[in-house]
């Protein structure tokens, strides 16, 4: 008996339980909803033969935290391996160079396996978007790749909410809101409990500075989403961005603590210690006073989640982190560092959050201004990495040349432009 996923890939199962499990674990992982561990971990009890539903344990395991489990399941897959279709076999290769931290040949691999099998949505998903193996290439204009990546794939889906979503944020990062919305609208009908749509749409409104709209419909959305989900601390996060924005300080705090924050998200450790920071520095950009015990807890959180250079995007808010709370050891090892897909530019980097610690505008704009055209290669979204943007401005204010401030934001990041959170720039 030969049997499908919904997307019409053949899996090695005789079990139509298994098979219904795997389908409806598949659209709740692509949704970032934490019940599609439970469902994959059904779909292997109903079929503990199947090696494909290992592969997809292995990677709910990965973004719940779990591992060392994720591992586990996948090296059962890698046991099943033998019997499968060549398709399930290339599936199970390609996730093992991503476990495996190869990320370049893992890339490689899984744009050569989907030029015969396009529809192989999990692997898709692992090259797409913000957070994906193509944003975190270090390679300097990943976000036309990502767009060139969804655009070739996005024939191969039809009326598909997973592939909308996910070209919506492609066009999104590279300027077209006004499609992205669109496309996102079409997703969100589809399946409105969409958290990663529900991320891209705040991305676009984000992008088209709609403060208060943003606010509105994130509030609305995320009550019902799981804590322990995967992007429950991440969505949170832009709803801080967005009450920094809007001057409402008390929320912000309260949001940070509540959801966002060491011991209060249950998210991935790369989203606690980035979304932190990011508020953080962004908040003592915006005038706020941040308690010289927040900076000292995210350093200590970098130090202990990502004590080694190598995952280029934390790395960059580690060396925020240890920069203002005065860690000189941990940033000097940064410093000195070239490890990662952006290695070269964390001495700068490292450099310049040392010099704006200690108030060194002249010295911290020289460290600035080689990192700023190349930003991108660290990866994440725009509004991430508005965090770098607003620190240059800053120093050009500290520095007195609030002129070159304006235009460098209007130039650069317009949208922040109109009422730039920045203190003095009004």
């Amino acid at each position: 008996m030969s049997l499908a996923d919904g997307y019409g890939n053949t899996l090695t199962t005789r079990s139509a339980e298994a098979r219904d499990h795997y389908e409806s674990a598949v659209t709740l992982f692509l949704g970032a909803n934490r019940e599609g561990l439970a469902a994959f971990s059904h779909c292997v009890a109903a079929d503990p033969q199947f090696a494909l539903g290992h592969v997809g344990l292995a990677r709910a395991l990965m973004s719940a935290g779990r591992t060392s489990d994720a591992k586990d399941a996948l090296k059962t897959a890698e046991s099943l391996a033998f019997d499968v279709t060549s398709r399930e076999r290339d599936h199970i290769a390609a996730t093992g160079l991503v476990f495996s931290g190869q990320s370049a040949k893992a890339r490689q691999a899984i744009r050569a396996h989907l030029s015969d099998h396009p529809r192989d949505v999990l692997l898709a998903q692992m090259c797409a978007s913000v957070f994906g193996l193509i944003a975190f290439s270090g390679e300097a204009g990943h976000e036309a790749s990502l767009l060139a990546f969804t655009e070739s794939l996005l024939p191969h889906y039809g009326e598909d909410w997973w592939m909308m979503a996910t070209h919506a944020v492609s066009l999104c990062e590279t300027g077209q809101i006004a499609a992205s919305e669109v496309l996102m609208a079409r997703s969100l009908a589809l399946n409105p409990r969409n958290a990663n749509g529900a991320h891209f749409k705040s991305h676009a409104l984000y992008e088209r500075g709609e403060t208060t709209a943003g606010r509105q419909y994130l509030t609305t959305w995320v009550q019902d989403y799981d804590d322990r989900g995967v992007l429950h601390g991440h969505l949170n996060w832009h709803l801080a961005l967005w009450a920094l924005h809007d001057g409402d300080e008390g929320a912000m705090w309260a949001i940070l603590d509540g959801s966002v924050g060491p011991g209060a998200s249950k998210g991935l450790p790369i989203n606690i210690l980035t979304d932190t920071v990011a508020i953080l520095h962004r908040a003592e950009i915006a005038g706020y006073a941040v308690d010289p015990r927040r900076w000292t807890a995210a350093s200590e959180y970098a130090a202990q989640y990502f004590p080694n250079p190598g995952q280029s995007f934390a790395d960059l808010h580690a060396a925020i982190a240890h920069a203002m709370s005065g860690k000189g050891d941990r940033l000097a090892r940064l410093a000195e560092s070239s490890s990662g897909y952006a290695g070269d530019l964390l001495a700068p980097v490292s450099l310049a959050f040392g010099h704006i610690a200690r108030g060194r505008w002249s010295d911290a704009l020289d460290a600035l201004v080689p990192v700023l055209p190349v930003a991108e290669r660290f990866g994440g979204s725009r509004a991430q990495r508005d965090l770098v943007e607003l620190a240059y401005v800053n120093v050009l204010m500290k520095l007195g040349l609030v002129e070159e401030a304006r235009r460098t934001l209007k130039t650069r990041r317009p949208v922040l432009s109109d009422a730039p959170p920045v203190s003095g720039l009004t």
